[in-house]
């Protein structure tokens, strides 16, 4: 990945043509930094599973392989000037988007794999422990939002009817095309909903939570173990809580950068909350701290 990374760096400065409105290889670009942090962190969390070796090669293998391909066949497409992602215009795009889809869903099947054999860890402290795991599963669950991609849109539903085929099958814009104004870097849209973002946010709590479980492990004093985890279920529940707000907000068609009065009043309820809760075990850690004292 660091390789196509360098790779797709060269094609942005040498390559002037665009695709979908964003230059050919921002994408393997984007793809290549994202897939390198998640494997990195995959590889590490790996490392606290004992006792399955013959499965966390089957893990690590089958993720490496898919991840590979789909690396390869995004790279090829913006070689040759096309879209990889919802292409079904000719056979041979099917084929691609169809093996990249395939390989997808193995690469999310692992990282339920993990999910299922870090809750079955001895791992410690407990904080930690906790943070490993809600980070795997958040990032799985944001792994699923890719799936809601891959439905066709209702225009694209529309033209089936009308017998015009469906050249294009999915979007990760809601309410628009892909393919309007973005956000410098990630592309994400400014005109309409972008699946990308809640998806984005949700793979990477692979490696914010666990950082999080980290932090509470060596950082708070005063604190007991119990209260640590508490801390630590509130941290995964309010990204968690993050993921599925920027999934509602992205579902009824509205851009990240301009909020509606619904979208603002439940993230100040989500940061209230958790706040709340936060000052909650803070004070009752301080209650039990004063009464060991005594």
């Amino acid at each position: 990945m660091a390789l196509m990374l360098a790779v797709a760096l060269v094609g942005l400065l040498a390559d002037p043509r665009s695709i979908t409105g964003q230059p050919a290889w921002a994408k393997p670009a984007r793809f290549a930094l994202s897939i390198s942090l998640y494997t990195l962190t995959l590889l590490w969390l790996l490392t606290f599973v004992r006792g399955h070796d013959r499965l966390v090669r089957v893990v690590s293998r089958v993720t490496a392989v898919s991840l590979v391909v789909e690396m390869a066949l995004i790279a090829a497409a913006a070689a040759a000037g096309t879209t990889s992602h919802f292409n079904f215009a000719t056979p041979a795009a099917t084929a691609v988007w169809m093996t990249m889809a395939a390989f997808i869903v193995a690469t999310w099947a692992m990282a339920l794999v993990v999910v299922v054999l870090l809750l079955s860890q001895r791992v410690r402290p407990p904080v930690f422990a906790w943070g490993l795991r809600l980070g795997i599963a958040v990032s799985a669950l944001g792994m699923a939002v890719a799936f809601l991609m891959t439905l066709p849109t209702s225009p694209q539903r529309a033209a089936a009817r009308r017998g015009h085929g469906l050249p294009v099958v999915g979007a990760h814009t809601v309410g628009l095309a892909d393919g309007g104004p973005g956000m410098p870097v990630t592309d994400w849209s400014t005109l309409g909903g972008d699946l990308r973002i809640p998806h984005f946010l949700g793979l990477h709590a692979l490696q914010v939570l666990p950082l999080i479980g980290f932090l509470l492990a060596t950082r708070p004093r005063g604190l007991s173990e119990r209260h640590r985890v508490a801390l630590m279920g509130i941290a995964g529940a309010a990204y968690l809580g993050l993921v599925l707000l920027l999934l509602w907000q992205a579902l009824r068609g509205q851009p990240v950068t301009a909020p509606d009065a619904a979208t603002v009043a439940v993230l100040l309820a989500l940061g209230a909350v958790a706040g709340a809760a936060v000052l909650a075990v803070l004070r009752h850690a301080r209650r039990a701290h004063l009464a060991k004292g005594r």
